[in-house]
């Protein structure tokens, strides 16, 4: 049995939220929508870092922006990464009278 932190009372196990007072009991995955225990730093089903920001107990889960898409879709998120730009000399020239496929090849 799963027992709701906001009001107390007991709930099948599994359950994702309160049948007495609709609070939330796992915290869930931003990204997939999974429930993980109170306390995971990372979702059980895709990895995702849980941040301290996310949906806990006895806490609404956030509406959902338009486009976001769960479970099985593409979803956006952000990640720290390096970006190194190269101009070549004579390349735009070069690549003006090739294909994709022959300028990705050369």
């Amino acid at each position: 049995m799963v027992v709701c932190p906001a009001c107390g009372v007991e709930n099948a196990p599994g359950s994702r939220f309160c049948n007495r007072c609709g609070a939330q009991l796992a915290a869930v995955c931003p990204t997939c929508g999974a429930s993980n225990v109170p306390g995971a730093v990372f979702c059980n089903q895709c990895g995702t870092r849980l941040s301290p920001a996310s949906p806990s107990l006895g806490q609404p889960a956030p509406v959902s922006s338009p486009g976001a898409h769960r479970a099985g879709g593409p979803v956006a998120e952000r990640r720290l990464v390096s970006v190194l730009f190269a101009d070549l000399v004579g390349f735009t020239s070069l690549a003006a009278g090739r294909g994709a496929e022959e300028t990705r090849e050369l």
